[in-house]
């Protein structure tokens, strides 16, 4: 394991450990709302702070990207952590078992190594650019589905965006008709680590952040799937808008989705 991976997935169980922690009083949980529709838990900011001093304790001049707090560290070393500490917030806040902790590290702006750990089932999936990805160290292969039929896609609904309701659901009606099913989990880093070990076969979501799919790209790319934003390039980052699994799942789903596309759905 690279050495830069091995303090990452350090950093991330000690995380896990907090959350797990944390479920067990969830009534003593603090929580306040960031904006409509998302919130912040005292328990994302600790998760936060325990992967922030794991990482700068082996790397003390690299920067950080976080979900919580901003830019922190310094902001010109070429070696920039983009954390999310707790991956659906919502689902644990409910006491719903489906959260994640994401770790990604970029080097002059490019993903080189990913966390994504499922503290509730101890499932840790890794990847280091060029090397592969794996899951619990057995190594992960994205869907071999040749189109939409007998799939199953993942999504996420726009709820820190419901001005998008009418398209997406548009774009949702016409995918459903084709695929087996559609899940909606509540945490986007653990769906696209799910494209990347092949359990759904593709996944779409609108106004993501880096945070939320730093990580989780770099897994389903090492693991032989794509990632595009709504028009098929390269503007997932920038938009949020994202479209995820093996090339010709990715390009059915853009079918279904391109009908539906407003101007700001194709920035």
């Amino acid at each position: 394991m690279h050495p830069m991976l091995n303090i990452a997935v350090r950093a991330a169980r000690s995380a896990g450990k907090v959350i797990m922690q944390a479920t067990e009083q969830l009534d003593k949980v603090q929580i306040e709302q960031k904006g409509s529709n998302d919130f912040v838990t005292s328990v994302d900011q600790e998760a936060e702070q325990t992967i922030i001093a794991v990482i700068a304790k082996a790397y003390p001049h690299h920067g950080f990207i976080c979900e919580e707090s901003g830019k922190s560290g310094n902001a010109d070393s070429e070696y920039q952590w983009i954390i999310d500490p707790l991956d659906g917030t919502t689902n644990f806040i409910k006491g719903i078992p489906h959260f994640s902790v994401s770790i990604a590290l970029q080097v002059n702006g490019k993903t080189e190594q990913a966390v994504v750990l499922d503290p509730v089932r101890d499932e840790l999936f890794t990847a280091t650019k060029g090397v592969g990805s794996q899951l619990n160290s057995y190594r992960t292969r994205a869907s071999k589905a040749k189109d939409l039929k007998g799939t199953i896609i993942a999504t996420g609904f726009p709820h820190k965006n419901k001005h998008y309701k009418e398209s997406y659901l548009n774009i949702f009606s016409d995918m459903f008709e084709e695929t087996a099913d559609m899940r909606r989990s509540g945490s986007a880093a653990l769906d696209l680590a799910y494209v990347a070990a092949g359990r759904v076969d593709g996944f779409w979501e609108i106004g993501l952040k880096p945070w939320d799919t730093a990580a989780g790209e770099l897994l389903v790319k090492e693991s032989g799937g794509i990632i595009t934003d709504f028009t098929g390039g390269h503007g997932h980052v920038n938009s949020g808008n994202i479209v995820a699994g093996n090339p010709k799942v990715v390009k059915a789903i853009l079918g279904k989705i391109r009908p539906h596309l407003t101007p700001a759905l194709s920035r």
